[in-house]
This record gives C-alpha cells, sequence and structure tokens, in this order.
C-alpha cells in the first residue's frame, strides 16, 4: 500500500513534535515519574495514640526544636540512640534530659575503645553501669560488630564471641535491652548490577556496600542469633525488623525461636509496604513484639508518612525515606486494628523502658 505525500508529511511533523517534547536523553538518576491514579488519600495528622518513637538519633538537634515538632505530631516520647561514646555520651544523654527528661530517653553506643586488653569485657561492664547511673536506658552494638572490628590478634571479631558474653548478662542484670543493627539490607550484600534493586542508591553510596566482604550476611545473622540464645534471660531489640524485612518468613522463625527478641520498624516501611498483605498479618500475630521508630530526622512530614502506612488502607503512596530513596517503589497501607496501634506505638515500649522514663 503507498503512503501519500499528505501521510508522510503529516508523519514527519508527529515524530519531529513527539521527539520535540520528549527528553530522550533524561538521566535515570532525574526520572521522577508521578503516578496516574486516581485514588482516596487520608492525611493522618497525629497518630491514633499517642507515639514512642524508640529508635531515632537526636546528637546534633535541638532539643527545643525536636519537643516543636513532637507536640505537633502526638510523639509522646523519643528515645534518642547516641552515636557518641565516654564523657560525649553522658553529655548527649545531659543535653536532652535536662531540657524535658519525661520527653527524652537514651540508649548507649558500644564503645570499642580499648578492645586489645585482656580486661576488655569488665571495662565494658564498667561503662555500661556508669550509662545506666546516668540514665541511659539501653546498650547498642552496631554493624561494626562483624564486619569490621578486629581484636588484638588482627582477626576479625565475631558477633558471638564469648570474650563478650559478660556484658550481655550485665545488661540483663541490669534490666536493659541490648539492641542490635547487624548487617544491612539484602541488596548492601549483592553486586551493583543491573539486577540490584536499590541500584541508584548505592550508585551515589558505593561505600555502602558490603558486597564481596569477608562475611556473608547469613554468617553475620547467624552469629547474631546464637548471642540470643546463649543470653535468654536479656532483651534484645532487632533493629530495623533484625535486618529481615526482605524475608518476613525468616523473621516469623527467628521471633518465634527467640522469645526475648523484639524488632523495631525504624526505616523499614519501603520493605513492609510493598508487601502489605504478609505486613500486615505479620503485625497482627506479632503486636506485643513490634516497636514503633523512625529512624529519620524528627520531621512533621515524616511522621505523618508513618502514620498513614499504619493507620490507613491507601494505595501506593510515598514512603518516608532519608534523601535518597531506597529503590523505586510505593508502599501501601497496613490499616491495623486499634489495639495492635495501641501497642506498637507506645505500650511495647514502655515494657522496655525504666520506670523512671515512663
Amino acid at each position: 500500500m503507498e503512503t501519500s505525500s499528505r501521510d508522510a508529511c503529516c508523519g514527519d511533523k508527529f515524530t519531529a513534535m513527539v521527539t520535540a517534547k520528549a527528553e530522550v536523553d533524561l538521566r535515570l538518576s532525574d526520572y521522577e515519574p508521578r503516578s496516574e491514579l486516581k485514588i482516596p488519600t487520608h492525611q493522618i495528622q497525629r497518630p491514633c495514640f499517642p507515639a514512642i518513637d524508640y529508635h531515632n538519633h537526636l546528637d546534633p538537634e535541638s532539643p527545643r526544636e525536636v519537643l516543636r515538632i513532637m507536640d505537633e505530631c502526638d510523639i509522646e516520647k523519643v528515645v534518642n540512640i547516641t552515636m557518641k561514646t565516654g564523657e560525649a555520651a553522658l553529655e548527649s544523654l545531659g543535653k536532652f534530659h535536662s531540657v524535658a527528661p519525661e520527653r527524652f530517653a537514651t540508649i548507649g553506643w558500644m564503645d570499642w575503645d580499648g578492645l586489645d586488653r585482656s580486661d576488655f569485657a569488665r571495662v565494658s561492664m564498667d561503662r555500661l553501669e556508669r550509662l545506666v547511673e546516668h540514665g541511659a536506658c539501653g546498650i547498642k552494638f552496631w554493624k561494626d560488630l562483624g564486619l569490621t572490628l578486629r581484636d588484638a590478634h588482627g582477626t576479625l571479631l565475631r558477633i558471638d564471641d564469648e570474650r563478650l558474653a559478660p556484658i550481655f548478662d550485665k545488661a540483663a542484670e541490669l534490666h536493659i535491652p541490648v539492641m542490635f543493627h547487624t548487617a544491612d539490607p539484602d541488596a548492601f550484600f549483592a553486586p551493583i548490577d543491573r539486577h540490584n534493586e536499590r541500584y541508584e542508591e548505592l550508585a551515589a553510596h558505593p561505600d555502602w556496600s558490603f558486597h564481596g566482604s569477608q562475611t556473608l550476611k547469613t554468617d553475620l545473622l547467624e552469629q547474631r542469633n546464637r548471642v540470643f540464645a546463649r543470653h535468654p534471660q536479656t532483651t534484645f531489640v532487632g533493629a530495623h525488623l533484625a535486618e529481615s524485612g526482605e524475608n518476613l518468613a525468616y523473621l516469623t522463625q527467628l521471633l518465634d525461636t527467640h522469645p526475648n527478641l523484639y524488632v523495631d520498624i525504624s526505616a523499614r516501611t519501603p520493605e513492609l509496604g510493598r508487601q502489605p498483605y504478609a505486613a500486615r498479618a505479620f503485625m497482627l500475630k506479632y503486636a506485643d513484639r513490634i516497636l514503633f521508630g523512625t529512624d529519620l530526622p524528627p520531621a512533621i512530614d515524616m511522621y505523618r508518612l508513618y502514620y498513614r502506612f499504619l493507620e490507613t488502607a491507601d494505595e501506593y503512596f510515598e514512603y518516608p525515606s532519608h534523601a535518597s530513596r531506597q529503590g523505586r517503589w510505593n508502599i501501601y497501607g497496613l490499616y491495623l486494628p486499634q489495639d495492635v496501634l495501641r501497642k506498637i506505638y507506645r505500650e511495647n515500649a514502655l515494657k522496655l523502658l525504666p520506670p523512671a522514663s515512663r
């Protein structure tokens, strides 16, 4: 079939018009598509119960500015996980507690100074006692344990190293929980290639990748899990869903095996919110052991996105995150029932906080 000169002319004009409008050399990092879905949205200004943010890092923040945001969003208390040690940790603790002791609590940061000492465990227990005497309500072990820390012989320090056992027993004696942030999301241990769902984030921050590290993520988690098992009298908190948000079946087994374990949801709405059916069932089953936490700088919009995620049945909306989003997906609300929300927002945290901090 022959094409008329008129059709050819129209075709050329159409092609030119489309080419002129399209940004054919648009970089993937600049691509920010806007959803065309027309669906109900609900803006939750305040949670249905006063909330305790059990996982945040406030060291650089102004206490009074944080309080302003807390009041606006009905945050009853924020637990600051200081990333400082020694006198600097005590100063950070005092900075917030002196302004509003009933609104702030502090979890200490494991101090590895002197790791090569033969009496390191005893020194660590003394430090832990001092932190608690000044009002600390827990201690956090970060992902450097198992990945980068080395003992006096230059050997990578295992999470389940028996030399650390007295520290976990001391936490039980002091009636404070031990928080673990072991490993990172699965994508951080995978190659940074076209199959990695967090490629853009890791390409921008390649130092966050642990691909090719000496220890596999599965090995790190198993080392940590042995600590849970060896210290049944110690209460543990697995930060960021115990770094297992991509695998709720595994996390279910973990919680069933270790009754002394809680988990927080901080910075893991991107994982939970894209598997809403499984996530809702998980949250209902373990409502007594899940803690509300954010791990994001206090901000009104951030808190309200968390409330929307937990309380509504809204579909396909943005998740709260740092400046760089974790991946190219959106989330769905879990519309949790009131009795579950009450536990997750505050009651579970109150079980872990000392009476003086409640």
